[in-house]
This record gives C-alpha cells, sequence and structure tokens, in this order.
C-alpha cells in the first residue's frame, strides 16, 4: 500500500515538472535521487521517477552498499544506470558490466555515469541479451523506459510503444564482456526474458564466477518455476523472495 500511495503522490509531480521542461520531457539539470546517486532528470519518464523518488525499495540498493568482499557487477537492463552508479560507490566493486541496448536510454546511462564520475569504473554496453546473437526488435513503451522488452508475451501488456532495432549477445559471445577473476554479483531485469538472460548468464564463460543473481519476477509473464529449476541445478541454494503480489523481485545466491 505503501508504494502505491507513493507512486500516486509521484505521477501528477511528475507530470507537472516533465510541462516545465524540454519539449522532449527532459530538464537540463541532474539531480539526487533518493538512493543517493545524481541522474540526469526525465520527468516525462516513469521509471525516472521511480529511482528519483525511491519508489524501488531498498533491497537492492542496500545489498550492493553493505558487500565488502571484492566483487564485480553485472546489469543487465541496466536502464539509466540506478544500480549500476550505486554498486560503483561501494569500495569492494571493482567493476561494472552495463547492459543497456535501447539507444536512448544507453546515452543517459553513458551521461549519468559521467556525471557520478564512474566511467573508469562503469563500462556500458549498447547491447541485448538473448539466445541468439544479432539483431532484434524491441518493443519500447513511451514514457516508461524500464518496461522495454524483447518478450512477445510482455509486450502484449505493453500500451503505446515504439520499435527499435538492436544487437543482441549470447552466451558464446557473453562472457568476453564480462569482468575477469574476481566473484560477480549479477541484476537481470529484463522485463519477460529472464529465463533466456539467466540461461545465457549461467551458460557462458564466466558462469561459475557467479555468486548472487537478483531477478525480477511478474506472473503475468515470468517463467518463475523454470528460473528457479535452472538455477537450482547450477547450485544455488538461498532464495530470498523481495515483495509480494504478482510482481515481486527474488535474490539468489550460491
Amino acid at each position: 500500500m505503501a508504494k502505491t500511495a507513493r507512486k500516486a503522490f509521484w505521477k501528477p509531480y511528475a507530470a507537472l515538472r516533465s510541462s516545465l521542461s524540454r519539449g522532449d520531457g527532459t530538464s537540463r539539470q541532474a539531480g539526487r535521487t533518493a538512493y543517493g546517486v545524481e541522474m540526469i532528470q526525465c520527468w516525462h519518464d516513469r521509471t525516472f521517477v521511480y529511482c528519483h523518488a525511491g519508489i524501488y525499495g531498498k533491497f537492492l540498493a542496500n545489498e550492493l552498499s553493505s558487500l565488502r568482499e571484492p566483487f564485480a557487477f553485472v546489469d543487465v537492463g541496466a536502464n539509466q544506470g540506478l544500480y549500476s552508479l550505486i554498486a560503483a560507490k561501494n569500495p569492494a566493486c571493482h567493476e561494472v558490466a552495463a547492459f543497456e541496448p535501447v539507444s536512448t536510454t544507453h546515452a543517459l546511462l553513458e551521461a549519468n555515469v559521467a556525471l557520478n564520475e564512474q566511467s573508469a569504473k562503469v563500462h556500458t554496453h549498447r547491447l541485448g541479451v538473448s539466445a541468439k546473437a544479432g539483431e532484434a526488435q524491441i518493443k519500447v513503451p513511451v514514457g516508461h523506459s524500464g518496461m522495454a522488452s524483447l518478450s512477445d508475451q510482455q509486450n502484449q501488456h505493453a500500451d503505446a510503444s515504439r520499435l527499435e532495432t538492436i544487437r543482441t549477445v549470447s552466451a558464446a559471445e557473453l562472457g568476453d564482456l564480462l569482468p575477469g577473476d574476481i566473484p560477480l554479483f549479477v541484476k537481470v531485469d529484463v522485463e519477460g526474458l529472464e529465463a533466456v538472460v539467466i540461461r545465457q548468464l549461467l551458460d557462458c564463460d564466466a558462469g561459475p564466477r557467479i555468486k548472487a543473481i537478483f531477478y525480477e519476477i511478474d506472473n503475468r509473464w515470468s517463467e518463475e518455476a523454470v528460473i528457479a529449476s535452472m538455477l537450482k541445478e547450477a547450485g544455488f541454494t538461498d532464495f530470498t523472495k523481495v515483495g509480494f503480489g504478482r510482481h515481486f523481485d527474488i535474490m539468489a545466491a550460491r
């Protein structure tokens, strides 16, 4: 209920701020979010508003900030970079690999990395992760960049949107793009393609070094049982559910 109430407050506020911004809804200004990182203000985009207001909750942010052993962070579906930047602030984080395939969102990701002076640690990739390397069409809902998806099932629920052709990599190419010789902490937020992406991560050369995967589940389009089964087969034994209802997150650890 509290999360719903926060959304109800921030939606009209964001609409007002967007109306006062440039024609594309993006402010020339940057501002500090509820998570302590700076981001370019994009009041027309619901994903930015949620980052600004702290609506995503504190679980993952706290996990990334509290890790004390050396690690690298892999952010698949990085969007504008919120969690990549939170991880990069932690001195124990040696490197971040942030994957965001949508051109406009990737541009914001790079701008936010530079804004937070993390370009030396955060390496961005304008790529999606899929079962097949090459090109694919992604559907990007207008006003909610975080709902962009390659999943046909998820896209049935999308509102007004546009299509963009993106480049994708699979397990064969993925290992060369991930930080080497260090334990990996992974976040997967790909709106219905979680099972496919996690399969590629587990199968790539760096798969054995993955210590934890934080992933999103929406029972309208996610394959929760399939994902849990493949992770258990790969040696993941600790599963923590974050949230409730049809839309929640899971932290799986070895």
